[in-house]
C-alpha cells in the first residue's frame, strides 16, 4: 500500500548530463561573433569539454558539497602556536583545479585570451559560484603588478599558470599560484581613501613593514595579496606573500571568516598585518591608480558572475516548465508562464551578449592598443556591473518561482543561486560607486563618451524604439542640474541602450523586437512576465531552452 501513495510522477528530472556552452545559443553565437577563425575551432572544442564537465552530475556534486561545507578557520596548532589556516572541502580544491585548468587565470597570456576566458567563466561559475572569487583575482591581478615591470616578471607566469597548486609554501617553489586582495578597511568601506593601515619603509628598497586591519580580505589562503597601505607619500599599492622565501610565514592575523548570507564556499576574513613584510607596486602615493587596474578587470567578472547566475535560473526554469504538467498542459506552453519565461531569457541574452562585447574590447585593447576600445569600456564597464548585478535579484527571484513550492526546496539550487545573486552588485563598488564612476567618465573624458556613441549609433535607423531611447539619453546629459541624484536613472538608460545596440546588431529579430518593446518602448510593467502578448514569445524561449 505504501508504495502506491508514494507514486513519483510529473516530477521534472534533473538538469545534469547536458553541455552548459553548446546549450546556450546566446553565448555560443557570440563567441562566433567576435573570434577571429583561426580561433574557433580550438575554442569551441575546449568550451565543449569545459561544458560537458559543468553538466556533468560529478562537477554538480562537488559544488553542492562545496557549499554545503564552508570553510573553517584554524588559528592556532595543537602546540598554540599560531597558523591561520583556512581548511575547505576537497570540492572546493577540485573545483579550482578544474577551473585554472580551464584558463580562468590564464587570459593575459593567449591570443583572445579575454573573450576565451570569459566564456568558460560563463560556463564554469555556473556550478558554483564562491570559488570563481580566488581566479578572478588572480586573474585580476596581472595588470596591476605589471605597473613595476620586475615584480610582473617574477609573479605573472606563476599566476597565469595552468596549474592549480593548494598549500602555504614559499611562490617560488609552486607551480601555480592564486591571489586575493586586500583594500576595504571597517572605517572607510569604498572610500579607501579613508583606510589607516600604515607601511614603513625598510632598508631594502621598495620593502615596507605593514601595521593595520582589513575588514574584508576574500580568498585568505591565497599565495599572496594587493592591499592598499598609506605610505610616508600616501595611499600605495602593495604585494604581500602568505609565504615568505626563506619558508617562514608572513604575519597575517586571520581574526575570523565572514558568516555571509551567499558564497558560503568562499572563505572572506578580517586579517591584522603586525609587522607584515610587502613590496611596493607603483610609486608611493599612486596606489588607487596603480589598483584600479585589477579592479577594472574584477568588476567585469561580476558582469560575468551575474551573466552566469541569470542563465543557469533561466536554464533551470525553463527545463522544469518543459517537463512540468499543470491545468491540462505543460507549463512551457501556458501563455502567461511563456511570457514569464521569454522575459526572463530576453535579461539573460542581453547579459551575456554585453559581457561577450566588453570582453571581446578588451583584447582589442591588450592585442592592438585601440584607444576607441579603451574609451568604450571606461563608460561601458561600470555602467554594465551597475546594471547587470541589479538585475540578477530579481530574475533568480522570478526563476525559483517559476518551480513553484519545489524552487523554494535546497535540493532544487534555485536558494543557492538566488543567495548568490546579490553580491556581485556589492562587490568591487555597489551600485552607487558604479553610478558615480561613470559620472566622472562623462564629465571628465569626453572620448568615453564618444566612444559609447560610436558604438551604440552603429544600430542608427534599425529600430525606431532604439532610436528614441539615445535620444532621450542624450537629453538626459545634457542637462547636469541634480545629476548626481539621477546618476542611477542615467546608468541604467546608458546599459540598456547599449544592450539593446547589440541585440539589434546580432541577435535574431524576435529577440531583438522583445527587448526594444520592453526595455526600450516603455511597452513592460514591473514585474517579469509583462512582455506584450503579440511577440513572437515562444521562439524566444525556444531558443533559451537548454539541451538535456
Amino acid at each position: 500500500m505504501a508504495a502506491t501513495t508514494h507514486a513519483v510522477t510529473n516530477q521534472a528530472p534533473p538538469l545534469v548530463g547536458y553541455d552548459v556552452f553548446a546549450a546556450d545559443r546566446a553565448l555560443t553565437e557570440g563567441l562566433e561573433r567576435h573570434l577571429e577563425p583561426p580561433l574557433t575551432a580550438e575554442v569551441r572544442e575546449e568550451l565543449g569539454v569545459l561544458g560537458r564537465a559543468a553538466g556533468s552530475a560529478q562537477a554538480l556534486e562537488w559544488g553542492v558539497l562545496a557549499n554545503g561545507n564552508p570553510p573553517t578557520l584554524h588559528t592556532h596548532d595543537r602546540y598554540g602556536h599560531r597558523v591561520d589556516e583556512v581548511e575547505f572541502h576537497p570540492s572546493w580544491h577540485r573545483l579550482m583545479g578544474k577551473g585554472v585548468a580551464a584558463g580562468l587565470t590564464s587570459a593575459w597570456s593567449r591570443p583572445g585570451g579575454h573573450l576565451r576566458r570569459a566564456a568558460a567563466f560563463l560556463v564554469w561559475s555556473q556550478v558554483e559560484a564562491g570559488h570563481t572569487c580566488p581566479l578572478s583575482m588572480t586573474h585580476a591581478a596581472v595588470p596591476a603588478l605589471r605597473a613595476d615591470p620586475a615584480l610582473a616578471a617574477e609573479w605573472e607566469p606563476r599566476l597565469t599558470s595552468m596549474v592549480y597548486d593548494a598549500g602555504l609554501r614559499p611562490a617560488a617553489t609552486k607551480a601555480g599560484v592564486v591571489f586575493g586582495m586586500g583594500m576595504t578597511e571597517k572605517q572607510g568601506g569604498s572610500d579607501v581613501r579613508a583606510n589607516t593601515t600604515r607601511a614603513t619603509p625598510l632598508a631594502e628598497d621598495g620593502t615596507y613593514e605593514l601595521t593595520g586591519h582589513k575588514w574584508f580580505c576574500s580568498a585568505p589562503m591565497s599565495d599572496g595579496f594587493l592591499v592598499l597601505a598609506q605610505a610616508p607619500e600616501g595611499l600605495t599599492c602593495f604585494l604581500l606573500p602568505r609565504v615568505l622565501e626563506d619558508g617562514t610565514r608572513n604575519p597575517f592575523a586571520i581574526q575570523r571568516l565572514k558568516d555571509k548570507l551567499g558564497n558560503r564556499s568562499n572563505a572572506s576574513a578580517e586579517v591584522e598585518f603586525d609587522g607584515t613584510w610587502a613590496r611596493r607596486v607603483g610609486d608611493e602615493g599612486r596606489g588607487v591608480r596603480t589598483i584600479i587596474e585589477m579592479v577594472a578587470a574584477t568588476r567585469l567578472d561580476c558582469v560575468l558572475g551575474s551573466a552566469a547566475i541569470m542563465r543557469q535560473a533561466v536554464a533551470q526554469a525553463i527545463h522544469h516548465c518543459t517537463y512540468r504538467e499543470a491545468f491540462g498542459g505543460l507549463l512551457v506552453d501556458k501563455p502567461l508562464m511563456r511570457n514569464v519565461l521569454a522575459d526572463l531569457a530576453l535579461e539573460s541574452e542581453a547579459a551575456t551578449t554585453l559581457a561577450l562585447r566588453l570582453a571581446a574590447a578588451q583584447d582589442a585593447v591588450q592585442d592592438t592598443g585601440s584607444e576607441q576600445e579603451r574609451a568604450f569600456l571606461r563608460i561601458a564597464v561600470p555602467a554594465a556591473k551597475y546594471w547587470v548585478t541589479k538585475r540578477c535579484t530579481p530574475m533568480a527571484a522570478e526563476a525559483l518561482e517559476c518551480l513553484g513550492g519545489n524552487g523554494y526546496v535546497e535540493e532544487s539550487g534555485m536558494p543557492r543561486l538566488l543567495r548568490e545573486s546579490p553580491l556581485n552588485s556589492i562587490w568591487e563598488g555597489s551600485g552607487n560607486v558604479q553610478a558615480l564612476d561613470v559620472l566622472r567618465a562623462l564629465q571628465r573624458e569626453p572620448q568615453a563618451l564618444n566612444a559609447f556613441l560610436q558604438e551604440v549609433g552603429r544600430t542608427r535607423g534599425a529600430d525606431h524604439r532604439l532610436d528614441g531611447a539615445i535620444k532621450d539619453l542624450l537629453t538626459e546629459l545634457a542637462d547636469l542640474e541634480g545629476i548626481e541624484a539621477r546618476a542611477r536613472r542615467v546608468v541604467e538608460r546608458i546599459a540598456l541602450v547599449l544592450q539593446g545596440s547589440l541585440l539589434v546588431r546580432h541577435a535574431p529579430p524576435e529577440v531583438a523586437d522583445a527587448f526594444c518593446a520592453s526595455r526600450l518602448g516603455g511597452d513592460w510593467g514591473a514585474a517579469f512576465g509583462t512582455l506584450p502578448h503579440s511577440l513572437d514569445l515562444r521562439s524566444v524561449v525556444e531558443r533559451a531552452r537548454p539541451a538535456s
